[in-house]
Parts: structure tokens; C-alpha cells; sequence
């Protein structure tokens, strides 16, 4: 099986065993959201989620390049704490489906591009519900927007296909992450002050006290946010899925789009 030039191997392996779907339903996935995913991939380090044998075996992140990645696929590199390592990045769909033909499942970008890494262009609020209150969550997101749009920020809504909710907005690349992050994490705090009884800073799970957690710490260098579009190594198979605010209240669950049902979002 070929999909823009590139040999899907082992296209009947199953990936997800509770939807019985195979290699080849994730690549024709990715092959039909490429146009909408690959401009939020374009020119960012990325992190793979690979899952080679399917969601039931051990999966693995991959932050360094493999050696063996053709020249096709695009590399940085990254400075890190023991020196620096190359990254893959995903800037056209022969890259896309090369990389989910290594068995990734999940797409993870850096909030900054190549030509300046320690700059972000954009800003991730990722709101983590307490088990089983997802209404909980839906009203931190509208709180989250409400509260952003105060501060003269188009804010814009995310499921993350798993449990909650990511909400985010683009800037100008004039700050870096550590000039950025005390104004956040101060956001964060007023957030929780207006909202004692729906948000929590609290890092430890133990201590949020059923309250949704308003994670502001990945907006770091060299952290990552699940990228638009992305599936998740999860049951359903859940997907990363920007929404327009109007859609919010109709949302029953985050993995509410899948898959398998993609196309109703497209």
C-alpha cells in the first residue's frame, strides 16, 4: 500500500485493538487531515509518541532524529542539557506519512519554530479535569476565554482527545520562555483566585482537591503541547480537535472526535 509515495508496511497490523483498526486506517487518518494539521507542524521540533506493535505493547517518545530517517525529513538542532541532538521536524505529507509509518501515533510540537527556539509564537493553557468531571473542565475553558479575552487575547479552543481541554493563542516572538512565564504563571494565579472552586495551580494531583489544574509550566523551552489533528494511544483513538467556541457547549466528551469520525469536524 502507497500513500504519496511512500510503502505503508504491515498495513493489516492492528493498532487499535478495541476499534479493530489497522496501520492503514491511521495512515489513510493522517493522509485526509494532513491540509489542516501540517501548517501547525511546519518548522517545529517535534516528539513522537510511537506505538511500532499497536497500543497494547510498550510505546516509546522519540525526541532525537533516527539515523536511519530519510533526507526528506527535516532536522534542528536542539540544544539540551547534556548537548545537543537533532530533531525531526514535519513540513509536507510525504514527511507525515513516513513518520506514521514508523508506528507514531501522536504528534507533539515545540511552541516555537526553527529560526527562533527560544522565542514562542504561541501560548498553551492546558486545562486537566479532575476523574469524571468534564463539565468541570468545559467551564474552565469558558472561564479561561472569557478571562484571555480581558487581556486582549484571541484565544482559541482545543480538545486534547484524551480528557480536557487546551486553550491557546499566538503572540509576537519578541519574549522568551523565561521572560514569558512569570506573566503566565501569574494568570494562572489570578485564575484561581477568581475561580477558587474550579481551578487549582496545585501540581500534585493529591492536592487539587477535585478542581480542574490550569497547567501553564509547558510554555518552557524544549516543552511540547500535542499537536492539532494528532491521534492519542487510546482505546477510541481519540483526536487532538480544534473547535470554534460556539461548538463548546455541544462537546460531551474530549475524544468526542476520533478516528473513525473525523470527517464530521473536516
Amino acid at each position: 500500500m502507497k500513500l504519496h509515495g511512500i510503502e505503508i508496511t504491515h498495513p493489516d497490523k492492528v493498532i487499535f485493538p478495541k476499534l479493530d483498526a489497522t496501520k492503514r486506517d491511521m495512515a489513510q487518518y493522517y493522509d485526509k487531515v494532513a491540509e489542516k494539521m501540517l501548517p501547525y507542524l511546519k518548522d517545529r521540533p517535534l516528539t513522537l509518541h510511537r506505538f511500532p506493535d499497536g497500543i497494547d505493547a510498550d510505546g516509546f517518545y522519540q525526541k532525537k532524529a533516527a539515523d536511519y530517517f530519510p533526507d526528506f525529513i527535516q532536522t534542528i538542532k536542539v540544544k539540551t542539557e547534556d548537548g545537543h541532538i537533532n530533531q525531526a521536524m514535519c513540513n509536507n505529507k510525504k514527511s507525515l506519512l513516513y513518520l506514521v509509518n514508523q508506528g507514531t501515533i501522536g504528534f507533539h510540537i515545540w511552541l516555537s519554530k526553527k529560526d527562533k527556539l527560544y522565542k514562542p509564537d504561541k501560548v498553551v493553557f492546558d486545562l486537566d479535569p479532575p476523574k469524571n468531571s468534564f463539565a468541570k473542565v468545559k467551564e474552565a475553558a469558558k472561564k479561561t476565554h472569557e478571562f484571555l479575552k480581558e487581556k486582549d487575547k484571541k484565544a482559541q479552543l482545543m480538545t486534547t482527545g484524551k480528557n480536557g481541554f487546551h486553550v491557546w493563542y499566538t503572540m509576537r516572538r519578541t519574549k522568551t520562555y523565561d521572560e514569558l512565564r512569570p506573566q503566565l504563571k501569574e494568570w494562572a494565579i489570578e485564575l484561581e483566585e477568581k475561580h477558587p472552586d474550579l481551578f487549582t495551580t496545585a501540581v500534585r494531583k493529591e492536592k487539587r482537591d477535585g478542581k480542574v489544574f490550569i497547567d501553564y509550566l509547558r510554555n518552557s523551552y524544549a516543552q511540547t503541547s500535542v499537536c492539532p489533528y494528532s491521534l492519542r494511544p487510546t482505546e477510541n483513538a481519540g483526536a487532538a480537535t480544534p473547535l470554534p467556541w460556539n461548538k463548546l457547549d455541544a462537546i460531551e466528551k474530549a475524544n468526542q472526535y476520533h478516528l473513525k469520525n473525523i470527517e464530521a469536524i473536516l
